[in-house]
């Protein structure tokens, strides 16, 4: 069974730096959702998409690529 760890909680409580922390620690590897969603959003904002469009949201959200390079988020290259 594959082990997932999160970590929740309220805007600048040290969530990423813990949770970095723990990944290391535990040799699990650290993935910033919060950059995830920065980059989705960003598109959106780019592209012009209403965030009421769920259409167009979904229709947007195939033509999205992030790759990740160690701390680095690349959208759409």
């Amino acid at each position: 069974m594959k082990k997932i760890v999160t970590v929740d909680g309220p805007a600048g409580s040290g969530k990423s730096t813990i949770a970095k922390l723990l990944a290391n620690r535990i040799g699990f590897s650290y993935l910033d959702t919060g950059a995830l969603y920065r980059c989705v959003t960003f598109y959106m904002l780019e592209n012009k998409i209403s965030p009421k469009d769920n259409t167009a949201i979904e229709k947007s959200l195939n033509k999205i690529k992030i790759d990740i390079q160690k701390d680095v988020f690349v959208l759409n290259g």
